[in-house]
């Protein structure tokens, strides 16, 4: 566990220079590639989860949407990884900055805003409208249409980032308590620590959780543009 509540929140360095671009392209290590015909159950495994992950995900999307599986399926490998990798103690999150989530959700969620105008500008600038809404309503609506188009990146990134981070500090705090415990009572430790396991466990499923969420959702903004 880190020993400060707020560590998670400042960025690590390493010999005084930022150590944040190695932490992020340090996921991609963890998979391997075959070079045979004949893969190992490691690759075979991880192949075939992708494969269920990309069918589940691309059944509803047309052609137009299919040519995006190889960028979300990238993403929910890049988040699920850096999810569970921030789960190590004294580890870094990138997925817990704010700063980190909107860098990924503004480009998606721009690239889908600029799909659908490009494909389908009636129904896209149509979603501005609702069919049959009285004269006096036009203006309001189109502004709260407006407003709730800019606020879905930002909801993108402040779920993932309030998950993670809620998470990360509940575990640090049942960690302590813990600690503290460990020199009063044997029982209230032991509880305390089963506590935590359970929790890591959760986590865990958190973890992966919110990479599906995230990239699904980006998913279907992307479905509604094509």
């Amino acid at each position: 566990m880190n020993e400060n509540l707020f560590t998670s929140f400042t960025h690590p360095t390493l010999l005084g220079l930022p150590a944040v671009v190695p932490i992020i392209l340090f996921p991609t290590l963890l998979f391997p590639t075959s070079k045979y015909l004949i893969n190992n159950r490691l690759i075979t495994i991880q192949q075939n989860l992708i494969q269920l992950v990309v069918k589940q995900m691309m059944m509803i999307h047309n052609i137009k949407g299919q040519t995006w599986s190889l960028m979300l399926m990238s993403l929910i490998i890049f988040i699920a990884t850096t999810n569970l990798l921030g789960l190590l103690p004294h580890s870094f999150t990138p997925t817990a900055q704010l700063s980190m989530n909107l860098a990924m959700a503004i480009p998606l969620w721009a690239g889908t805003v600029v799909t659908g105008l490009r494909f389908k500008t009636k129904s896209s600038l149509a979603h501005f409208l609702p069919q049959g809404t009285p004269t006096l309503l036009i203006p309001m609506l189109v502004v709260i249409e407006t407003i709730s188009l800019f606020i879905q990146p930002v909801a993108l990134a402040v779920r993932l980032t309030a998950n993670i981070t809620a998470g990360h500090l509940l575990m640090h705090l049942i960690g302590s308590a813990t600690l503290v415990l460990s020199t009063i009572s044997f029982s209230m430790t032991s509880l305390t620590l089963v506590l935590l396991v359970l929790l890591t466990i959760l986590e865990m499923a958190v973890a992966l959780i919110q990479a599906y969420v995230f990239t699904l959702l980006v998913s279907l903004y992307l479905h509604d543009s094509t």
